[in-house]
């Protein structure tokens, strides 16, 4: 049981990747992002559960070493949500930028959350860091959550074909 743990921890192994397990952990998740943002939101609940479940089981992995990055997976995911609309790919970029950046810099609630012991601490980390990127992050003037593909209109005040034709 311990070897499925430690792969589910590790992403399949890409935790053990060097250098930026965590970085390789979070670009694993990118090809999700083709699916819209409700993949996104899917796939994350997965591995939050796969990772509380995994990191339940691993001694050696409540202090969160570099080789655990199922939390950065599923942080990227929630990250991802915000992806929809004009500028696809630039919004998948900023996305995965500005995750790494707070998941490494761990401002404010996610210093926080860094400090709590155990599976929840290590899990609870990489939910803040993309909790303040799909609250600030706009690219492209698109909706900064659930925009685009979920159906939600990312045109403000009409196209600019509409307004050439007004």
């Amino acid at each position: 049981m311990s070897g499925l743990a430690h792969l589910v921890a590790s992403l399949g192994g890409i935790g053990r990747l060097r250098p930026a397990p965590g970085t390789w952990g979070s670009a694993a998740v990118l090809p999700l992002a083709l699916g819209g943002p409700w993949v996104c939101l899917a796939g994350a609940a997965v591995l939050v559960l796969a990772g509380l479940w995994a990191l339940s089981r691993l001694e050696d992995a409540g202090a969160d070493p570099p080789w655990v990055v199922v939390d950065e997976g599923a942080g990227q995911l929630v990250a991802l949500t915000a992806v929809g609309g004009d500028g696809f790919l630039a919004q998948v970029v900023f996305a995965f930028v500005a995750f790494r950046v707070l998941d490494v810099a761990k401002p404010g609630p996610v210093g926080w959350a860094d400090r709590t012991p155990g599976g929840w601490g290590v899990m609870r980390v990489s939910a803040r860091s993309p909790s303040l990127v799909t609250v600030t992050g706009r690219v492209n003037n698109s909706p900064t959550w659930m925009g685009g593909r979920a159906g939600i209109s990312t045109v403000r005040g009409g196209s600019p074909k509409s307004e050439e034709r007004a």
